[in-house]
């Protein structure tokens, strides 16, 4: 089994959350054409269920397993390693099932608490996929806990192919209604799910035959018993458990909250759930650069812990500093982007009003990413219970924020983004507070703030003045869709290039992060780029 780095285990989930998150935009326009706005707003409800379900069965645990496997191979035990992963594999394969058979039974009281009666079947479609992905979170926690980031992220994108081809293909099938092709859009979900289990166990399986499997059977170190792997594992999932399922019980609460808020500021139902769907598409527009700072913090999460079971502090601290450095590259220039070209990106993906919301409200992926940095690294430390409390502190804002905001009617469902501002602002200074008292990590945001700051100013200049100029002349074609969205391609490479440019100029950029780049990644940048880089 590959070890690898924290830049390379990076690169290769953030390739993957890239890749799935293009297919999303590419095929969400042609769902939202096939089952209209008031579908969106359905389809969105549907899935706000599953997810708060599926993170019950299927955040915690994995994680446990990542963090268990981490933290016995730091201290060579291979073999607990591999008992433990079984251990966790058969808790989840039962938690699995069981949830599955109770999102079945209450799919229809669900979605009338809800006030969405039409998501009841899709609900109860979509929930043998529970068991299914309790599979294949078991093996994506070891490999991940291994310190094997591809089979991961190649699952990730096998899961997403099959999931949109089926979906597509499903919602079209039963397009005669509403609610059909909702239920319909939900089965590539669990075709992409399957598909992806049977890769991963191959992969688990062929390994079986590598010369390092067989090292795990023939480990000299100290056995731990069966009852104290498996307390580990609890101990472990029940608070990581309680951190995610918070985070998406807040978006199931926001949800009802929602649509409760708007029809008590005279929205009728219909229009509140377009309204919602206008909530979702944004939400789902963030998801992608979110999904680049996830994939580092499933990558620092088993860095941490194994430096933690080390007493390795110089490693904790370094491996820390260099985690947020890397979520600001990414999440500051991404925000500004969208922001700048929020309407041109709405109007590319058909998604109609509501770009205004991306325009205001892309500061909360920035948000986001810290606060997920932050939470992988006092789960990776043992601070597992602070960073669950501290989420749920955010949560509690956000909902009451919501509630207020998005009850008056001229701010509406824009209430949730200031809810979202405010509730995640919470938990980020708190747990700055709680990774410096107990971690002793010396993290100076401020100093890794300004750089990518500037450089994303910069860039947002560069990306607006490009775009009028070159929509201005591919206007002339006739078509204003094609010359939206020539003229956005083209201000989005030339924004990447201004970022990297004045990066490297002010040295946000440095050989030492050269040398720690992939040599596929560093392949792609230009020559000139890399002479400059001091």
């Amino acid at each position: 089994m590959e070890k690898q780095s924290l830049t390379k285990g990076f690169a290769v989930m953030s390739a993957a959350g890239i890749i799935v998150k293009i297919m999303s935009f590419l095929y969400i326009p042609f769902l939202m054409a096939i089952i209209g706005d008031e579908g969106t707003g359905v389809y969105g409800a549907i899935y706000q269920v599953y997810v708060f379900i599926y993170v019950i069965a299927n955040s915690g645990i994995p994680v446990a397993i990542s963090k268990s496997i981490s933290e016995l191979n730091a201290v060579d035990n291979y073999k607990d390693a591999l008992r433990s992963f079984k251990i966790a594999r058969s808790y989840l394969l039962i938690l699995g099932l069981v949830l599955s058979i109770i999102m079945f039974i209450t799919a229809g009281p669900v979605a009338s608490m809800l006030k969405c009666e039409k998501a009841s079947l899709g609900i109860a479609v979509l929930s043998p996929t529970l068991f299914i992905t309790a599979i294949v979170s078991a093996y994506r926690g070891y490999f991940q806990g291994c310190g094997n980031m591809t089979p991961t992220a190649i699952s990730q994108v096998i899961e997403q192919i099959v999931n949109v081809v089926f979906t597509l293909l499903f919602a079209y099938l039963f397009r005669k209604s509403v609610e059909l092709a909702c239920a319909g859009a939900t089965i590539g979900t669990s075709v992409g799910a399957l598909i992806a289990g049977g890769y991963l166990i191959y992969i688990f399986n062929s390994n079986k035959s590598h010369p390092e499997f067989k090292l795990l059977k023939n480990s000299g170190v100290k056995r731990l018993t069966y009852k104290k792997l498996a307390k580990k594992i609890v101990k472990y999932s029940i608070p990581i458990t309680i951190c995610v399922a918070a985070q998406y019980a807040g978006n199931l609460i926001d949800l009802g909250n929602t649509m409760t808020r708007l029809q008590a500021a005279n929205f009728s139902e219909t229009r509140a759930s377009e309204m919602y769907g206008l909530l979702f598409k944004y939400q789902q527009l963030l998801n992608a650069p979110i999904a680049i700072a996830s994939a580092l913090a499933a990558t620092i999460l088993p860095i941490i812990s194994a430096a933690v079971a080390l007493n390795n502090k110089r490693e904790i601290n370094e491996k820390i500093n260099y985690a947020f450095r890397l979520c600001f590259f990414i999440a500051i220039p991404s925000a500004v982007g969208f922001s700048v070209l929020s309407k041109p990106i709405y109007s590319i993906l058909s998604y109609g009003e509501g770009s205004y919301l991306m325009m205001y409200g892309s500061v909360v992926l920035v948000l986001m990413s810290i606060s997920q940095i932050q939470s992988s690294i006092l789960q990776g430390a043992g601070r597992l219970y602070k960073a669950t409390f501290y989420l749920l502190l955010g949560i509690v804002v956000k909902i009451i924020v919501n509630y207020f905001l998005i009850g008056i009617r001229d701010i509406n469902v824009m209430g949730a983004v200031i809810g979202s501002i405010i509730g995640f602002s919470v938990p980020i200074v708190l747990n700055t507070i709680e990774i410096k008292k107990s971690v002793g990590a010396n993290i100076n945001f401020i100093k890794q703030i300004i750089k990518p700051l500037v450089a994303s100013g910069f860039m947002g200049m560069t990306v607006w003045i490009i775009y009028k100029l070159f929509y201005f002349i591919f206007n002339f074609m006739g078509n204003s869709y094609i010359a939206n969205a020539l003229a956005t391609a083209i201000s989005v490479l030339a924004g990447v290039v201004a970022f990297m440019f004045v990066m490297i100029i002010i040295k946000g950029i440095t050989k030492e992060d050269l040398n720690n780049m992939p040599s596929k990644l560093k392949s792609i940048i230009p020559k000139r780029l890399i002479v400059l880089i001091r």
